[in-house]
């Protein structure tokens, strides 16, 4: 069967496939540390391979859990799968690809990565239920995104360390923080229908400042990260850009206005954070850094 490019399109929208640019970036630093400061093509290809199969797992899943729920958010009532130019078949059958992807790849990287496979598809399929249950939901979503950057390292080296656990840590934090904005913005809608959030928990002013605390802490930890990998000053040239980011990021909202924080915005913003990460880490590692 011929799939015709507005079709295709859809699927790319379900997916976000841009936004594996939020992580994935993370995951190729864990692989690059772990290496010591070496590329190794086979670990990088299936990495990525887990990468975005496992993205697709979660992204197909959400938006079938989710589809009476978005058909009510007028935030997201034009989805594929809420107007039906995606069939939920269609969804499971993405679903079961790649989830065949995603067990192969951790298959060809090391025992431990297929072994914990299981942990993370379930982790992928229940973190989408949070918001029904509880006000960490955010917390879900980022550590569906803070799983990258340690099984990156696992997939290296086949084995847990103190390092990926802080990488991991700051993107937990990093994606709770930006996360508790998009659902400030769904604040009524979630009120409306009954569901958690940390803005519904303690109100849209101090979920920002969680927000920002949160943002500090991922700082923090990523500064460890350079300190505990001899990482060295470029590195921590590249954390103050990226301080400055979430600094802008957090002075485009306010309580009363979110008119300054859209989706292009925040996936801007934080796609530029997650590669500066990378790039200044990769650069950490070339000779001439020994002469800053």
């Amino acid at each position: 069967m011929v799939i015709e490019k507005p079709k295709i399109k859809d699927y790319f929208e379900m997916i976000r496939i841009q936004e594996s640019l939020l992580a994935l970036p993370f995951a190729y630093m864990a692989a690059l540390l772990a290496a010591n400061g070496k590329i190794i093509l086979w670990s990088f290809f299936w990495i990525t391979a887990a990468f975005l199969s496992g993205r697709t797992i979660g992204m197909s899943l959400n938006r079938l859990i989710d589809k009476n729920l978005d058909a009510l958010n007028p935030r997201t009532s034009g989805r594929a799968l809420v107007i039906g130019s995606i069939k939920p078949i269609e969804v499971w059958s993405l679903i079961g690809i790649s989830l065949l992807i995603f067990v192969l790849s951790c298959f060809f990287l090391n025992p431990l990565c297929l072994y914990l496979s299981p942990l993370a598809v379930f982790i992928l399929w229940g973190h989408t239920y949070l918001k029904r249950f509880t006000w960490l939901c955010s917390a879900g979503v980022g550590l569906v995104l803070a799983m990258a950057p340690v099984g990156a390292w696992i997939a290296v080296t086949g084995s847990i360390g103190f390092i990926p656990l802080l990488l991991g840590g700051a993107v937990l934090f990093w994606v709770t923080g930006i996360d508790i904005f998009h659902r400030s913005k769904d604040y009524n809608f979630y009120k409306q229908v009954g569901l958690y959030s940390i803005p519904r928990k303690f109100g849209i002013e101090k979920a920002l400042w969680i927000s920002v605390f949160l943002h500090i802490a991922t700082i923090l930890l990523l500064a460890l990260v350079g300190i505990f990998a001899h990482l060295g000053l470029f590195y921590g040239l590249g954390l103050l850009l990226v301080s400055l980011l979430l600094i802008y990021e957090h002075a485009l909202v306010c309580a009363s206005d979110f008119s300054g924080f859209d989706q292009n915005t925040w996936f801007k913003i934080n796609a530029l954070i997650s590669i500066l990460v990378f790039i200044f880490t990769a650069a950490s590692f070339l000779p001439w850094k020994s002469f800053l």
